[in-house]
């Protein structure tokens, strides 16, 4: 191949095009395959630069399909770990694999006095809108961590730990996502309630832009920005126009920001400029680098507690879901999870899976553990829904008065509530929750897992109405799905069962995503709170925030990347086709057999 010929010789990484590397990078976790024409995995940012350069000087030399079908179209796709579970991590031209080579830790700093003000750990979010650290007093002098972004989340909490630092903002795939990934995606989970997302832990980035150079990004000050802004190359056009764009849009980029604690739908144009600071890592963050190739991150790191205990309340009714989740945030938990009456009898039925590798003692434990739920189930009293609250903190006392204090404040509501004993029985619950759709994946013979719908989220205060609509739509189309996720943000993961040998299932994926789209921007949630746009959600940015939003966004875009070099057709659409239904249409992958984990 002629293209894989000129890029090596400049690219000091593999260039591979054989069949089976083809294949797998066809896929990421989602419910779509595209097939790259080459994937590359560089040694170093010189390697970067490079191909950028390289892939800008040759988009337009080799349009004409006639002239060079393999070059048609030139592209660049970062790829990390590949769990993006929306087509974000896949692309039709050349894909780029962090995770070979660059996976180092570049430095580590732990001051010496604590990195986090002693009030930091009482602090929550605010209830209508996302959580933003510059609301927040929190000390300068921080433990920060930089990294390469295709190092292992799983390695770089080996190394945090070991400190008694930890980033909050993991995922439930932390065993498998990579730390570029969750940059790319503005990632979240379980303790984003009380933490924040990706976002509120980015100090400082090195990028490539589309001219090929690589610019250090961190917070600017009014003086800093007006220096940037000054500067006669392509770095300076970046702040000049983002900040003319902003400043023009100034009302509708306001009134467009929503109004839920978490959000990953489009670029993120609400969070570049304060009074004080203008930072384009709050737009970069969540871009799935359609903006730039990130070649180093440094993330800001808090401390991780020691004790840790789990208070389990089981709701036969939702209707006062709104407003015990309400008494139970006045707490402050770490956690607020939830999960459903089909995911109780989900584990029930395939209860075996949890006791494997379990050894004899272990075995009896967890059955031990587990004997007030097959009580429950057999005097015929599921639960519909089971929250999940975590308090943690370095002092065992305080973590069990809060619990206790849950207790008491859950007695109005006439629930049953349970304080868990110990790390194994807490266990338990965390087993259900995290592993319900791999039991769904494993057991269901002919159907798979099918994210597109999986990340939905309104304010809590509307899940007891929201809920039961979602449960009326998903019931018309006789699927097996199981309901879980972040009862705290009133953000839910919903990941049914389809059959993908069926001509019919792409269509069906089309007209139920607008049906639970509609009824989420009813209730004034965004479709999606972790997981990104990608090729599923891009189509409909513009149903979520309108068309002179969506009109901004490709500004954006456009200031960035004016060749459409990054990552195409997502967050934004492209000329060939890229981010539209029709591609989704044509893209979902039959016979779908890749694994997720939400």
């Amino acid at each position: 191949m002629l293209m894989k010929k000129e890029i090596q010789k400049f690219f000091k990484g593999e260039v591979e095009n054989d069949e089976k590397t083809i294949v797998k990078y066809s896929r990421d976790a989602s419910i779509f395959e595209v097939r790259p024409k080459l994937v590359l995995f560089p040694k170093d940012s010189e390697d970067v630069k490079n191909l950028v350069k390289w892939v800008s000087e040759n988009k337009d030399k080799y349009q004409d399909p006639e002239l060079n079908k393999d070059w048609k179209n030139l592209s660049i796709t970062s790829r990390c770990a590949g769990t993006d579970m929306s087509g974000g991590a896949i692309g039709e031209s050349l894909i780029l694999d962090f995770t070979r080579h660059m996976n180092k830790l570049i430095r580590f700093n732990i001051p010496e006095k604590s990195s986090i003000s002693s009030n930091f750990s009482s602090l929550r979010p605010s209830r209508s809108t996302e959580w933003d650290p510059r609301e927040r007093k929190i000390e300068r002098d921080y433990a920060f961590i930089t990294v390469q972004p295709g190092m292992l989340y799983r390695d770089f909490e080996k190394v945090t730990l070991e400190k008694g630092l930890i980033l909050p903002c993991y995922t439930a795939s932390k065993d498998l996502n990579a730390m570029g990934g969750m940059f790319g995606n503005n990632s979240a989970g379980e303790r984003t309630l009380k933490y924040g997302q990706t976002q509120n832990y980015i100090l400082e980035t090195k990028v490539v832009f589309s001219d090929g150079n690589e610019y250090t990004v961190k917070s600017s000050t009014q003086n800093e920005l007006a220096k940037k802004i000054s500067q006669l190359n392509f770095e300076g056009k970046v702040y000049k126009n983002i900040y003319n764009l902003i400043n023009e849009n100034k009302e509708e980029i306001k009134q467009a920001k929503p109004r839920v604690r978490k959000n990953s739908a489009g670029y993120y144009i609400w969070n570049v400029a304060s009074e004080s600071n203008f930072d384009l890592n709050k737009l970069l963050v969540g871009s799935q680098g359609t903006l730039g190739i990130t070649t180093e991150i440094t993330f800001k790191l808090m401390p991780d507690f020691k004790y840790s205990k789990l208070v389990v309340v089981f709701m036969n009714d939702l209707a006062p879901l709104g407003r015990l989740v309400d008494e139970i945030l006045e707490l402050n938990p770490e956690t607020l999870e939830a999960y459903d009456d089909k995911t109780v009898k989900l584990a029930v039925r395939f209860f075996g899976d949890f006791l494997k590798n379990k050894g004899f003692l272990g075995m009896v434990k967890f059955l031990w553990n587990f004997l007030p739920e097959f009580k429950m189930i057999i005097s015929g009293g599921v639960p519909k829904l089971i929250l999940l609250a975590e308090f943690a903190g370095n002092d065992i006392s305080a973590v069990n008065k809060q619990c206790i204090s849950l207790q008491e404040k859950i007695k109005k509501f006439k629930l049953k509530v349970h304080i868990t004993k110990s790390e194994t029985e807490s266990g338990k619950y965390w087993n259900i929750r995290r592993e319900s759709f791999t039991l769904l994946r494993k057991h269901i013979k002919g159907l798979h897992t099918a994210p597109f719908i999986d990340d939905i989220i309104v304010r809590p205060e509307f899940l007891p109405k929201f809920i039961p609509e979602l449960n009326n739509i998903l019931n018309r189309y006789n699927l097996t799905y199981t309901i879980a996720g972040h009862a705290g943000d009133g953000n839910f993961h919903i990941i049914p069962l389809m059959d993908f040998s069926s001509a019919g299932t792409p269509n069906m994926i089309m007209e139920l995503g607008e049906l639970v789209y509609d009824l989420v921007l009813k209730y004034h949630g965004s479709i999606t709170a972790e997981h990104n746009d990608g090729i599923i959600r891009t189509p409909y940015l513009k149903k979520m925030y309108g068309e002179k939003i969506v009109q901004i966004f490709k500004e954006v875009k456009g200031i960035f990347d004016p060749k459409n070099i990054f990552n195409p057709g997502k967050k934004v659409a492209s000329s060939d086709g890229g981010g539209t239904k029709e591609y989704i249409l044509s893209h979902i992958a039959l016979e779908h057999k890749v694994d997720h984990k939400v």
